[in-house]
């Protein structure tokens, strides 16, 4: 009986291993209704039965391929894509009578929208929608737009599969929840270029940009050389937990107050530790408006027999994370807030007489600490852990320049890229429409190279050197203020501006349709409008207006500056306004302004004797009125500094010769 029980056994094996991949894997992002880019190559890759010849068949000419499943049933075709049209089918087969059919699918132009909660920000939702969202819903009918959301989702290493909220579908009412940007940008182009579209997006509210940047692209960023260094080593996610904590207690623990290490499995005495009451938080009575690393101590005193039993270890719910020690020992850790900890320690652990609990509490903001009841249960009798515990600040978070990011949270570098986009790099797009910066102010700097970076690295990843790039220049925020020369907001939209350097972007601003307490101001018809002029005209050669006037000039007399745009300008009521000039003592002053002619504004001050350098819509919510005479758009936010005729002079010639010679790289742009 056992040999045939073996047998049995080895059969159910065996037929489970012929099956396993029977049926055909396509990633999540092939499915019904989807488009795929016209006249390009897309990548199909998935799963069948191992060493299998898979076909690819569709009804569009030249639409089949084939590729041999290798041993573990892995697959990969380039297929040619059709001109715009459809509808078609789709059959993937390897030969085993399993097949995948993907039914009504188009082909077109793929654009895909990405960023933070400005281009997440739905149609109509339950946290935002746009301006007249009822009258936007009522044109979501058009079964020629398709949308595929991606799911928000994490990973410390590029996976190929994404996880998506819901697959390609037609554009409805019923798809109000989806980005009004990427849906009223694709319902523009569609209009305008009467092929199918298809709009992917992948967003995440409250995100840097650092998130979206793949890794080997955030080695020269200053600042980020440590995740770079971690992702690297190729650590999983608990490894990199462990090496950021260590950071932090590295760079951050104050040794004057308490020394690091600390003995785990004694209780610790001195002026560093103080007493705390549990279940509370911490804010509510011994460390208000504290974010940062608690260390924390219990003594629980057990009688002799229950030395050796193993001991149920149950915390009421810890705000945020929790590293839990018994006598020394790791037993567990977490890091939901409102979740209890159950931690299971061995018997070898546990003795007759003092146990010491530590645990270390990381709140990164609002509450901390251990917040519900606790207690332990071991040979059936259970043991209250509230009452008061011995605690001492092991780091002060307010002390850091940067806090330290883990990688379960959407803040993390490269977690967004690995898991959001490089799954849909086999997809060919016309292109990518972008919407983030929020989430980086106050870092403009950092900004400015990890943005460029970011664009560059998803051209690589989409093998695609000139991969139309369009992204938003952040709208005015914050209350209104005359003359802000140091604005954060300024110098992150400065920073932004800097991608233009790089060949095929284009930036559309959005400085005149802020809210100056709504950091998602509800207009995104026009925020869409402009990107798709950019589109229009750079990406499919339709002449359009899709940029503002620039500063092409900048001359200084006596008492004044004057500058020149490359295009006519206009002025709501005839005065310009939102200017600022600087003398050499580096005072501001705001600028009264004279129009010199159609493309030129002469500036003075009563408070600046000799300007040289000037801003114009240099602040947090600025109010400057300058728009182009034919396009109507407002002139970007820039800043000039006066330079000596001779170096002026060289600095342009340089500038031609970089332009000639595709020099993109090279800063050819005077500012200050």
């Amino acid at each position: 009986m056992k040999i045939l029980s073996v047998i049995a056994s080895a059969t159910v094996i065996v037929v489970s291993s012929l099956t396993m991949h029977a049926k055909i894997e396509l990633p999540s992002v092939f499915s019904d209704n989807m488009v795929v880019q016209q006249n390009a190559k897309l990548t199909v890759a998935g799963k069948a039965k191992p060493l299998s010849t898979v076909t690819f068949r569709s009804d569009w000419e030249g639409g089949e391929c084939k590729a041999k499943a290798d041993k573990e049933g892995r697959f990969v075709m380039k297929v040619p894509t059709p001109p715009a049209g459809g509808p078609y089918t789709i059959i993937v087969d390897d030969g085993t009578g399993e097949k995948k059919i993907l039914q009504n699918v188009l082909s077109g132009e793929v654009w895909l929208c990405s960023g933070q909660s400005n281009m997440e920000f739905p149609v109509k939702g339950d946290w935002a929608q746009v301006m007249d969202a009822d009258r936007v819903i009522a044109t979501m009918q058009r079964p020629a737009l398709r949308l595929l959301q991606i799911r928000n989702t994490t990973s410390v290493t590029p996976i190929d599969d994404a996880s998506v909220e819901f697959g390609w579908v037609e554009s409805s009412p019923a798809a109000a929840s989806f980005s009004a940007i990427g849906y009223l940008c694709g319902r523009m182009l569609q209009d305008s270029l009467n092929v199918p579209v298809g709009i992917i997006d992948a967003t995440w509210g409250g995100t840097p940009v650092e998130a979206w940047t793949p890794n080997e692209y955030l080695k020269d960023v200053e600042g980020f050389e440590f995740y770079h260094e971690q992702l690297a080593a190729g650590k999983d996610e608990q490894g990199l937990i462990d090496a950021a904590m260590g950071k932090v207690y590295e760079g951050y623990r104050n040794p004057e107050k308490m020394s690091y290490p600390y003995d785990k499995a004694v209780m610790q005495k001195g002026k560093a530790w103080g007493k705390m009451p549990v279940p509370s938080l911490w804010e509510n009575n011994v460390l208000p408006g504290f974010d940062g690393i608690v260390v924390m101590q219990f003594e629980l005193d057990l009688p002799a027999t229950a030395a050796g039993k193993p001991l149920q270890l149950s915390l009421g719910a810890v705000d945020d994370w929790d590293m839990t020690y018994f006598n020394g020992k790791l037993v567990g850790r977490g890091r939901i807030f409102d979740q209890q900890r159950d931690y299971r320690v061995d018997g070898n652990l546990v003795k007759g007489g003092k146990n010491v609990i530590t645990v270390e509490v990381i709140d990164n903001a609002g509450g901390g600490g251990i917040w519900k009841s606790s207690y332990a249960v071991v040979d059936g009798t259970r043991y209250s852990l509230d009452g008061e515990w011995s605690y001492a600040v092991l780091s002060d978070f307010s002390q850091m320049d940067m806090a330290y990011q883990l990688p379960d949270t959407p803040h993390y570098p490269s977690v967004l890229y690995n898991a959001m986009i490089a799954p849909l790099t086999g997809m060919p797009l016309a292109g990518v429409f972008w919407y983030q910066g929020c989430a980086n102010v106050g870092r403009a700097a950092q900004y400015e190279v990890c943005f460029k970076n970011m664009i560059e690295g998803w051209r690589k990843s989409f093998d695609n050197s000139s991969h139309p790039f369009y992204f938003v220049q952040l709208a005015g925020f914050q209350q209104p203020v005359t003359v802000q020369p140091d604005s954060e907001w300024a110098l992150l939209r400065h920073a932004q501006s800097k991608a233009l350097q790089l060949p095929n972007t284009g930036m559309a601003t959005a400085i005149d349709l802020g809210n100056p307490v709504d950091i998602h101001p509800a207009n995104k018809q026009e925020v869409a409008r402009r990107l798709s002029l950019l589109a229009l005209d750079k990406t499919y050669g339709r002449t359009q207006a899709c940029e503002a006037p620039r500063c092409v000039d900048t001359k200084i007399g006596k008492g004044y500056i004057d500058l020149t745009f490359d295009n006519d300008i206009n002025t709501e009521g005839g005065v310009a306004i939102g200017f600022i000039i600087k003398d050499k003592s580096g005072k501001w002053a705001y600028a009264n302004t004279q129009i010199v002619s159609n493309k030129t504004i002469r500036l003075s001050s009563p408070l600046i004797n000799n300007p040289v350098a000037v801003r114009y819509n240099w602040a947090d919510y600025p109010g400057g009125n300058l728009t182009g005479r034919t396009s109507g758009l407002p002139v970007t936010p820039f800043a000039n500094r006066y330079l000596k005729s001779v170096l002026k002079q060289f600095i342009r010639f340089l500038a031609l010769i970089c332009v000639k010679n595709n020099l993109y790289g090279v800063k050819c742009v005077i500012d200050c």
